[in-house]
């Protein structure tokens, strides 16, 4: 009879459980309705004023993105050469362009932190940075573009899976430990989704990267690195984008720093000019005296 009892507690506690889950997921204060399929909000837009709404729809950018990019694989090959008659043995490094699916790096880092992976690609950037790619996105998507997210937040173990051109490990603005790690992240690399094949992604990204160019100061975001880098976005307030792009101040901190440099070597030819115009004339004024 105890066993009975005890049975029938569990199944109950089951059912309230799963009604509790359904009630939290319907609960008005995550307006996930306002979200279409393609990512898109509606015109109210409640969804601002929710952290919980404003993830969502990151996340959404982020899982309709193929993460598929071309990465540069280098070689070292043997060959032989012909030198002055002779036939040589020599090393020689080669560079090839292979395709890369890097779709089970944010997994993999998410399980390595013990978290979901929502929490931990979206969940780990800056609060107000991500208030910023909000608008931004919207206004990508209310402009056709397609936007969408291939990297978010990366820690320093998810740095050391990136291939390719990259910061080191700990030094990533995407999250790395020395810019503050999970929850200050503050890069994303943001690409086009418009387009059935690689090549039509790829036009519709240049002309993506170009309306950020544009217009992303408005959202207060800019691209730091600019076709060195496409895809990687950024706060314009930020240290890095303000280190690369920063403006007048950057400017004139640059242009500073060439007029002390040209003054220093100025200042350098003047002092061998001086010591070398002496040289030539100490030995005939000698002679004259002698």
């Amino acid at each position: 009879m105890q066993l009975v009892r005890a049975v029938g507690c569990s199944a109950w506690s089951g059912v309230a459980i799963i009604l509790s889950i359904g009630a939290t997921l319907a609960a008005p204060n995550t307006t996930i309705s306002a979200l279409d399929k393609s990512g898109a909000l509606d015109s109210s837009d409640q969804c601002a004023a929710q952290q919980s709404c404003i993830d969502n729809y990151l996340w959404s950018v982020y899982a309709r993105t193929p993460k598929i990019d071309t990465i540069k694989v280098p070689q070292v090959r043997k060959v032989k050469i012909k030198r002055k008659g002779k036939v040589r043995i020599v090393t020689k490094t080669f560079t090839t362009y292979v395709t890369e699916d890097f779709t089970w790096k944010d997994p993999a880092a998410a399980q390595h932190a013990g978290m979901s992976i929502i929490d931990y690609v979206i969940g780990g950037m800056d609060r107000g940075f991500r208030l910023m790619l909000y608008h931004a996105l919207r206004a990508m998507d209310a402009a056709g573009l397609e936007p969408g997210i291939t990297s978010a937040f990366r820690d320093d173990y998810r740095q050391t899976l990136a291939a390719g051109q990259k910061a080191r490990a700990d030094n990533s603005y995407h999250g790395g430990s020395r810019h503050g790690g999970y929850g200050h992240g503050l890069a994303v690399d943001l690409v086009s989704v418009k387009g059935a094949t690689r090549s039509e992604r790829w036009a519709s990204s240049v002309e993506l990267w170009k309306w950020i160019d544009a217009h992303g100061k408005d959202f207060g975001i800019g691209r730091p690195y600019l076709d060195r880098d496409a895809p990687h976005v950024g706060p314009i307030d930020g240290k890095e984008y303000m280190s690369h792009r920063g403006g007048a101040n950057t400017e004139q901190a640059v242009l500073n720093k060439k007029r002390h440099r040209l003054a220093h070597y100025v200042g350098r030819g003047s002092a061998w000019h001086k010591r070398h115009h002496f040289a030539l004339h100490k030995g005939p004024h000698l002679g004259k005296r002698a």
